[in-house]
């Protein structure tokens, strides 16, 4: 999955992806470069999570980070950005990216239902 990442997270200014499944479960992350903290497995996720029902995509702006929030079919993809990161350059990359992402868990489905019939 990280290589599907790797356009979004070389771009300039994007701190980190990462990915969220409805329910608030931490499905993927990485970072450019370590965090002084890391995000808290609470419940709180998914309450936010909650609160973003009927939204298909956000952007948080705080005074030192922007904050884009995209909602796929897996859950949300959250990405981390600094003040001067191409916006426009991540949403066109998650317009790739997310038809990318639906088909790498439709395959591993398929695969995964092979391997059990073929044993």
């Amino acid at each position: 999955m990280k290589k599907l990442f790797k356009d979004i997270l070389n771009m300039n200014d994007v701190k980190g992806v990462m990915l969220f499944s409805f329910t608030g479960k931490l499905l993927f992350k990485e970072f450019v470069s370590p965090l002084s903290e890391e995000p808290e497995k609470k419940d709180w996720w998914r309450l936010f999570f909650l609160s973003l029902n009927k939204i298909n995509e956000v952007e948080l702006v705080f005074e030192k980070s922007r904050l884009y929030i995209r909602k796929t079919e897996l859950g949300f993809l959250m990405i981390l950005m600094g003040c001067f990161a191409p916006v426009a350059m991540v949403r066109l990359n998650c317009d790739i990216l997310i038809p990318a992402l639906k088909q790498t868990t439709t395959m591993s489905g398929l695969k995964r239902f092979f391997m059990k019939n073929i044993l």
